[in-house]
C-alpha cells in the first residue's frame, strides 16, 4: 500500500470495501466553525452505517486557555470511540462536509491516540454524491468497539516548542491561516491579531483545494517553496488546531510523518498577553 493509500479513499474505492463482510468502521464527522451543526447534516443524510462523532465534543477538550480545540482527554475519547464502534486494529474512514479539516482533525486525533489504520475519504460527502453512491438516514448501533487510546502517537508542539520551531534557522513553523490574519490585518475570532514570530505563513488554498490534495509532487514543491526541506523539523498551527491538523495530514502525504501540530494553536498562543506578537508579511 502506497502512503496515499495509507491515508486516503477514494468513494468508490470505499464503496467496494463497504460491501465487505468486515467493513471499515465509517465516522461521520461533519462540522462547521459557524453555523447549523454537523449533526444536522448527518440527520439529513450519511453514508449508509456511518456513526456521527462531534469534533467539539468527542474528538477535542473544552475550550480555554489551551485553546479553542484543545487535546481531549483520553479516558473521554476513548469512551466515544468505543462508543461509536472503533474496535483495536480495524479500520476506520472519516469523512466530512467535503473541505477536508474536520476529517483531517478527526484523522490527526484518532493516528496521536495510537489507531493507526485510519483514512480519509477524499472529497468527503460531496464526493460520495458525485459518484452517485448512495446515502440513508438510518442511525446504525454499533457493536463497542475496544479500541484502547494511547496518547502521543504524533508529534504536538506547545507555546515553547512553537516559538522554538518558529525561531530556529534549521527548522521551519508553518502558520496556515489566510494571509491578512497572518498580516494581523484582520482577527475574526481571537482577542489579538498577527503571528506567532518567525512563523512562515502558507494559507490552506496552497496544498488543498476543496478539500482535495494535489500529487505528491506537487505537495512537495509547495512545501518546499515554504521552506520545508526533507531535514528541516517542521509544524504548524492555525486559529485552533483544525486547519493545521490538515495541513499535517497534507505533509503526511508530502512524506513528512514527523510532521507536528500546535494544537492550541493560535487561541492558546494568544492567551497569554505576555507572548510576543508580530505582523506584517515577514515572519519576522
Amino acid at each position: 500500500m502506497s502512503a496515499t493509500e495509507d491515508l486516503l479513499v477514494e468513494a468508490d474505492r470505499l464503496a467496494v470495501e463497504l460491501g465487505h463482510v468486515d467493513p471499515p468502521t465509517l465516522l461521520d464527522v461533519r462540522w462547521r466553525l459557524v453555523g447549523p451543526p454537523g449533526r444536522d447534516d448527518y440527520a439529513a443524510g450519511h453514508l449508509p452505517g456511518a456513526v456521527f462523532v462531534d469534533l467539539d465534543t468527542a474528538l477535542c477538550g473544552p475550550p480555554g486557555p489551551a485553546g479553542r480545540h484543545p487535546l481531549p482527554d483520553p479516558v473521554a475519547l476513548q469512551a466515544a470511540l468505543r462508543a461509536a464502534g472503533v474496535r483495536a486494529g480495524h479500520p476506520v474512514v472519516v469523512y466530512d462536509g467535503g473541505d477536508g479539516m474536520a476529517a483531517a482533525r478527526a484523522w490527526w486525533t484518532l493516528r496521536w491516540a495510537g489507531h493507526r489504520p485510519v483514512r480519509l475519504l477524499h472529497g468527503g460527502f460531496p464526493a460520495w454524491l458525485a459518484a452517485g453512491l448512495p446515502t440513508g438516514t438510518a442511525v446504525p448501533t454499533p457493536a463497542p468497539g475496544d479500541v484502547e487510546v494511547r496518547p502521543g502517537a504524533l508529534p504536538v508542539l506547545d507555546t515553547g516548542e512553537a516559538a522554538r520551531l518558529a525561531t530556529a534557522g534549521e527548522s521551519v513553523l508553518l502558520d496556515v491561516r489566510a494571509a491578512p490574519r497572518y498580516r494581523g490585518e484582520t482577527e475574526p475570532i481571537d482577542p489579538v491579531a498577527g503571528h506567532v514570530p518567525g512563523a512562515v505563513n502558507l494559507p490552506a488554498p496552497g496544498y488543498v483545494a476543496e478539500g482535495r490534495f494535489p500529487a505528491v509532487d506537487v505537495l512537495r514543491e509547495r512545501f518546499a517553496a515554504a521552506g520545508v526541506g526533507d531535514d528541516r523539523p517542521v509544524g504548524a498551527y492555525c486559529g485552533s488546531g483544525v486547519t493545521a491538523a490538515q495541513a499535517v495530514f497534507a505533509l503526511h502525504l508530502a512524506g513528512r510523518p514527523d510532521a507536528a501540530l500546535y494544537v492550541g494553536s493560535w487561541s492558546n498562543w494568544v492567551a497569554d498577553p505576555a507572548r510576543p506578537v508580530a505582523t506584517g508579511a515577514n515572519p519576522g
